[in-house]
């Protein structure tokens, strides 16, 4: 029976075979070299939107000070707040409500009712509606599509949403198209982002 551990050696029958050796990389700079510190800067940089032009070498040798500097360099761009309380156009549901009227008259005009396709389509007349609404310009709105399909099959059924929200600036709008077998309802909701 052979033993085999850590450092042992080997069985006369196997031979020690040797890796083959790979080319040795070029050895990356210190970021302590004062010299080297503009081509470390530009490695790290190369991914980035950012184009370096030139970097100042170093006034002192403190490394953490750099760094704190470079972050705060290339920290996101900040734009200052407007301090307006109010948007620029009020939301206005009743041309919203028409565009989305219409889009659901054109879209399922000849759809059946299929449980499996409708829950595709579902989604994508939401995002139709997003874009319709987004056409009309509302600075700083967000909107909120919800599109719901109902079979009828003879019952009764209430829908409901509750919101916190700004009673004058924020709104929503429903439309919906009926057919023999289902009610497709679309709702938009439009909240004013101050």
């Amino acid at each position: 029976m052979e033993k085999r551990g850590r450092g042992g050696n080997l069985p006369s029958n196997q031979s020690f075979q040797v890796p083959a050796t790979t080319p040795r990389r070029e050895r990356r700079p210190s970021m302590f070299e004062k010299e080297a510190y503009t081509q470390i800067v530009r490695e790290r940089l190369k991914e980035s939107f950012h184009d370096v032009q030139y970097v100042e070498p170093p006034l002192d040798d403190s490394v953490t000070d750099i760094g704190k500097e470079w972050k705060n360099a290339l920290g996101k761009l900040r734009f200052a707040n407007s301090y307006r309380m109010e948007p620029l156009e009020k939301f206005q549901a009743y041309s919203v409500q028409t565009k989305v009227q219409q889009i659901l008259k054109e879209t399922l005009k000849d759809v059946k009712y299929d449980d499996k396709v409708f829950s595709h389509l579902s989604l994508e007349l939401a995002d139709h509606i997003l874009l319709a609404v987004k056409e009309f310009e509302y600075y700083r709105y967000k909107f909120i599509i919800k599109v719901l399909f109902i079979q009828k099959t003879g019952q009764a059924i209430n829908i409901a949403s509750r919101w916190i929200w700004d009673v004058t600036w924020d709104s929503w709008v429903a439309a919906q198209h009926e057919t023999e077998t289902y009610v497709a309802l679309a709702l938009v909701f439009a909240l004013y982002c101050e």
